[in-house]
């Protein structure tokens, strides 16, 4: 699927971005692509990366003009960046906006207009039904590129969405965070009831690759990934820690969701993963095998069925909290 093909990666200087390129740089493409806009993390990541099939763009994804330059003989175009911390986009509204949703326009006429062949976009389980700003930009952003297959005319460009939750280790989530406080003896826990869908980073560009071959055009793949428990995680990190109770930030919720009552009426569940299926006319059942889930099934950290224990948490902060 990816033998000689040009891979161009948004945010490609990111956590995801970074293991992303690694991982396809296994492969035998043609070349691969890093668009970002930020040339020091460029700088270091061409001394990480050694390879001649790395090309390095600055860019941002609000300049169209630099995305159709960008864009000039993709094939496959895997949109990662994004405003992403819920407090910056709290009080930065104008810039989210700009970056999650004309951004996301941007890519979209860019990638059509350039006949790139695919595209996925990188959402969160915050985009479903969403209390904070973070998730309402990445919700018009996955319903923009899930319409954006409406548009392509006779072009042969498609797009998808993968929404999956918190990442384990990347910058700025909270293994790292925790680390770092409990050397102070103390944790800030927001609330004990608080729970969150988990996944690695492995995972997450393993099951981008997998809907890559997999997509037709306009579906929302979620994988089947497990919950954690905020205190169960501060007992595996800092077990000897004292507790503080700090509540719930602004735009914080108890309990993420990935696919609403509303969503249920057209998912598909496979093996390990869901598939929330475009609602337009174009859309045909034939495309998709999956079995439909059950009359309002709604997929949630809180109701989840697979958990991760103490000990499973330990070991993912021995393995990622640096």
């Amino acid at each position: 699927m990816l033998e000689e093909k040009t891979i161009l990666v948004t945010g490609g200087t990111g956590s995801f971005g970074k293991k992303f390129i690694a991982r396809v740089l296994k492969e035998k493409i043609k070349k691969v692509i890093v668009f970002s806009r930020d040339e020091l993390k460029q700088y270091e990541m061409a001394q990480e990366f050694r390879d001649e099939r790395i090309r390095f763009f600055i860019g941002d994804v609000r300049d169209k003009d630099r995305l159709y330059r960008a864009f000039d003989g993709v094939d496959i175009v895997i949109h990662a960046a994004a405003m992403k911390h819920v407090e910056a986009c709290e009080y930065n509204p104008f810039e989210a906006v700009k970056t999650n949703i004309y951004g996301a326009q941007n890519i979209i006429e860019a990638a059509i207009d350039r006949n790139v062949k695919k595209v996925i976009a990188l959402s969160t389980d915050k985009a479903a039904a969403p209390v904070n700003l973070y998730g309402a930009t990445k919700l018009a952003s996955d319903k923009l590129f899930v319409s954006a297959n409406s548009y392509v005319g006779s072009k042969q460009t498609r797009f998808a969405v993968v929404r999956y939750g918190n990442v384990v280790g990347s910058r700025g989530s909270v293994i790292p965070f925790f680390n770092k406080m409990k050397e102070m003896g103390k944790l800030p826990i927001t609330d004990k009831r608080m729970t969150r869908f988990w996944i690695t980073l492995d995972q997450g560009v393993q099951f981008v690759l997998d809907n890559l071959q997999r997509m037709h055009g306009g579906e929302i793949f979620v994988p089947k990934i497990p919950s954690m428990n905020i205190i169960d995680l501060a007992k595996a990190i800092a077990p000897d820690c004292e507790i503080e109770i700090i509540g719930i930030r602004p735009g914080e919720k108890l309990h993420e969701v990935m696919i609403t009552t509303d969503d249920a009426r057209h998912t598909e569940e496979f093996e390990d993963y869901y598939v929330i299926t475009p609602e337009f006319s174009w859309w045909s059942r034939k495309k998709s095998v999956g079995k439909k889930v059950k009359e309002n099934f709604v997929y949630s950290s809180e109701s989840n069925q697979q958990w991760l224990t103490i000990e499973q948490l330990r070991e993912m902060s021995n393995q990622f909290g640096i």
